[in-house]
């Protein structure tokens, strides 16, 4: 017998449904975030690789995010629709988005990937791979390897918020703690015991996403309140428009964190040259490595800020498909509270523990130089993190809402209008610097936006609960 919808996200507190389902989807994002910068720990500690390596991997990051966009576009997507058909007692619509959903994720990573082995060189160069010829050869071997697992990274990124929307986040968050497992054991054998360097570092990345995409269709095949059958599997066109609409968002926010981290690499690369210590060739990839380390701490603080907001995503829109809207906005209260809080904790660490975090990627290793940027990266570039982490609970939760619309448009204004255009502006004032200040001057401006439409959310939702 099929089981009964979700009744209790309608019923339960507000406080246990967030426990219950953002504490998993944290633990799973924070485990995602963890598969790079795991790599980038232990290629810092390998003396044979250093920031050369690490350089090599702040320049192949930008390009996996690029398949997380994807990924998360069709995953949040059909995880929003399927908690509001679920909601309105839709489990047919249910059923076809997820199938849908399957499809769209095999056939646009196959593609990704070929595109990737294909123009590996040009795409590179793009993302600030030339920075000197050692970086280079060390990006190129990475990012062969990554590439090759593709359809496997962006299956279980995309399967993990559906297996949410079933009421199984323990389950999203389990198999992806066991892909993370096996990379973590995987690593040091194959950096430091068969030396394979970046080939193993990438080998052992992909070896965890093959394990995550098997547990995913695993689920799959043993859905709790949606059932799967040959019927699903279709691409459902006027679906797939709906729920991609409500995952636009997530595909914005991280495809536009490309954009950025583009203009950031360059600008790197081209004032780092005018640098009297960084143009240097032997010192030219440090504030490469550099700021990949800080963007990578930054992406563990998002990921806690991320996995809060969307893991409040099937409640949410459960609530607002049963016109709950009382819920919807007790919920959006806690939710700020808490992004406010991680990024105070955030904030604290950077601003007096910059130092000690420099030393766990092989700052004993490497010039004063490598330090001495480190601690004023870490302080700089990171010290708007209260905002940060509000402005990214809010997107998402007004994507959970349905607003697609007025969360794109946030999304967007931060990380392509102030992100890429303050990387681009503030250094020719600044200089080097300048690159380090164009994120928290984005995220000052982004807040003001930010709580203005905090404003109007709150008013919105407290008209349309007087009325039922």
């Amino acid at each position: 017998m099929e089981q009964k919808s979700n009744t209790f996200l309608e019923t339960e507190k507000i406080g246990k449904l967030m426990r219950m389902y953002s504490v998993p989807c944290i633990i799973s994002l924070l485990v995602a975030a963890l598969y790079n910068i795991v790599d980038q720990i232990f290629i810092a500690n390998a003396s044979y690789l250093g920031s050369y390596g690490n350089a090599a991997n702040t320049v192949v990051f930008p390009l996996t995010v690029v398949a997380l966009a994807i990924a998360v576009m069709i995953g949040d997507g059909c995880c929003a629709f399927v908690s509001i058909c679920l909601g309105a007692d839709e489990k047919e619509n249910a059923h076809k988005s997820i199938g849908s959903a399957v499809l769209l994720c095999v056939i646009s990573s196959v593609i990704l990937t070929a595109v990737y082995l294909i123009f590996d060189e040009q795409i590179l160069s793009m993302f600030g791979g030339r920075v000197n010829e050692e970086t280079f050869i060390q990006s190129k071997e990475y990012f062969f390897y990554i590439s090759l697992g593709i359809p496997f990274y962006m299956f279980g990124q995309a399967m993990n918020p559906v297996i949410r929307s079933d009421g199984s986040p323990k389950f999203a968050m389990i198999s992806t703690l066991a892909g993370a497992a096996v990379n973590i054991i995987l690593d040091p054998i194959f950096i430091f015991v068969f030396k394979w360097g970046m080939m193993g570092a990438a080998v052992a990345t992909v070896a965890g996403q093959v394990v995550t995409a098997v547990l995913a269709v695993w689920y799959l095949c043993h859905m709790k309140a949606v059932r799967l059958s040959k019927e699903s599997f279709g691409i459902h066109t006027k679906l797939a428009g709906r729920y991609l609409a409500l995952g636009i968002t997530s595909f914005l926010s991280q495809i536009s964190l490309v954009a950025a981290m583009a203009a950031i690499n360059n600008m790197i690369r081209k004032y780092g040259a005018m640098d009297a210590i960084f143009g240097q060739a032997e010192y030219a990839q440090i504030p490469m490595a550099v700021v990949g380390i800080v963007m990578k701490f930054f992406q563990i603080v998002i990921s806690i800020a991320v996995g809060m907001a969307a893991g409040c995503i099937p409640i949410v829109g459960y609530n607002m498909g049963a016109k709950r809207f009382d819920r919807a906005k007790a919920l959006f209260t806690k939710l700020l509270i808490c992004e406010a809080l991680v990024g105070a904790v955030a904030l604290f660490i950077v601003e007096v523990f910059p130092g000690q975090l420099i030393q766990i990627f092989g700052a004993a290793n490497e010039s004063p130089y490598y330090t001495d940027f480190a601690i004023k990266a870490f302080r700089i570039y990171l010290c708007m993190m209260v905002f940060a982490t509000v402005n990214k609970g809010t997107f998402i939760y007004l994507q959970s809402l349905g607003k697609a619309l007025a969360s794109t448009v946030l999304s967007m204004i931060r990380e392509v209008i102030f992100g890429v255009g303050f990387a681009i502006i503030l250094p020719v004032f600044f200089g080097l610097d300048g690159v380090l200040y164009s994120m928290p001057v984005s995220d000052i401006l982004t807040f003001i936006m930010s709580a203005c439409v905090i404003a109007y959310t709150y008013r919105t939702l407290g008209n349309d609960a007087k009325r039922y």
